[in-house]
């Protein structure tokens, strides 16, 4: 593990998030006033004599763009520590690592199908257990913890089917029993949401989306206030080799520069699609958490800024909803969301094909939107044109 000073995330502690976005660990290398952090392409550190470097020795255990990025993360969600990672799932990885055989896990009955897959075919196999459960029914929730319940697992809103749960009431429950409480943080980004404020311990993000921005990276965080916590995870990082190359690095700080704004339009965009499809005849509905009849809308008015770029569309039936994918032209047909560009799948068939015989299986007749940054209007119609006739 690398024991080099990092950027001292103090200054910007005060200032708003846009500030904090642009400037906090990105100070000017002070060796060549560049105002971008370098991108330090190495893998290795000289050193004056054995055992004594400047604070880096090998890239795995360390390198100054990716602390430059760990600081910012950090600064995002008002946390003491951010860690990178390779991956959104690397990241939950590390989370889940630190529990041991015979642990127990509380999780939404609608989470990320690559997260149930890692639970169910990874970490079930070392002795883990775990159970879906409906997390806006506290007493649901109250009598699946177990004594060996160790981690809640939140998504809010949640992927694909942007259902919201009140992350203070759940947090707060899971302390009173010992518990710790990881939030997914993907969907909303610290633009929109501050889990740590609302009592949750521990944050993790996938890089790939939003925070970086622009589909041209791949990466995970995890955020907390806790130094022990901080500690295991960048030593896990560093035994397992989960961690982002600097270049990788490099782009999720790119990314982050303009997430405030950037979030701004996905909102306004997805308010836009999301009013349009209420008046077209072929969906028979439209999740989006900001809608006033949406379960739980006035959950996400109290503790989100704007309700999130997604939009989920129920219609007629599966086979309807296959082929309406297919006939979007602006929109393009792909995995992954949160970039610049506006993105359609079919969950389905897709990002949550693994849980298809799961507890957790995705409805066929849902199809998932990611607006993007094009005009509204533009998505307006190829929605309409995509549905016509159908």
């Amino acid at each position: 593990m690398s024991d080099a000073p990092r950027p001292d995330p103090i200054r910007w502690a005060d200032a708003g998030l846009a500030t904090r976005a642009i400037h906090a660990g990105q100070d000017p290398d002070p060796a060549t006033g560049a105002v971008m952090t370098p991108v330090y392409q190495t893998s290795t550190f000289a050193q004056s004599a054995v055992g004594e470097h400047a604070g880096w020795d090998y890239a795995r255990g360390g390198n100054p763009t990716r602390d430059a990025l760990e600081v910012a993360l950090g600064s995002l969600e008002s946390a003491g520590h951010g860690v990178a990672f390779s991956s959104g799932l690397a990241a939950c990885d590390a989370v889940l690592r630190q529990l041991a055989p015979g642990d127990h896990v509380v999780m939404a009955d609608d989470v990320y199908g690559g997260t149930y897959r890692q639970l169910d075919r990874v970490h079930r196999r070392w002795g883990l257990a775990f159970t879906p459960v409906q997390l806006d029914d506290l007493d649901a929730v109250a009598a699946a913890l177990r004594p060996e319940t160790r981690l809640l697992w939140v998504e809010s809103p949640t992927n694909p089917l942007l259902t919201v749960f009140d992350l203070a009431a759940l947090a707060a429950l899971a302390r009173e029993r010992g518990i710790r409480t990881v939030v997914d943080n993907t969907f909303a980004t610290p633009a929109l949401q501050a889990p740590l404020a609302l009592g949750a311990d521990v944050v993790v993000h996938s890089t790939t989306k939003y925070l970086g921005g622009h589909s041209d990276v791949v990466g995970g965080a995890v955020v907390t206030d806790d130094d022990a916590l901080a500690e295991a995870y960048r030593f896990h990082a560093n035994a397992v080799g989960a961690v982002p190359g600097p270049w990788d690095a490099f782009l999720v700080l790119r990314g982050i520069k303009t997430l405030p704004v950037r979030m701004r339009a996905h909102c306004a965009g997805a308010r836009a699609v999301a009013e349009a499809a209420e008046q077209l005849p072929a969906v028979r509905e439209v999740l989006w958490p900001g809608h006033p009849q949406h379960p739980g809308h006035d959950i996400a008015a109290r503790q989100m800024h704007d309700y999130g770029g997604m939009v989920s569309l129920r219609l007629t039936d599966e086979a309807v909803a296959k082929r309406v994918c297919e006939r979007f032209r602006v929109f393009t047909l792909a995995e992954s969301l949160g970039g610049v560009e506006s993105l359609v799948e079919h969950p389905g068939a897709m990002t949550h094909a693994s849980t298809a015989d799961s507890p957790i299986a995705v409805p066929g007749d849902l199809i998932r939107l990611s607006v993007g940054l094009e005009e509204p209007a533009d998505l307006i119609a190829d929605l309409e044109q995509a549905l016509a006739g159908t």
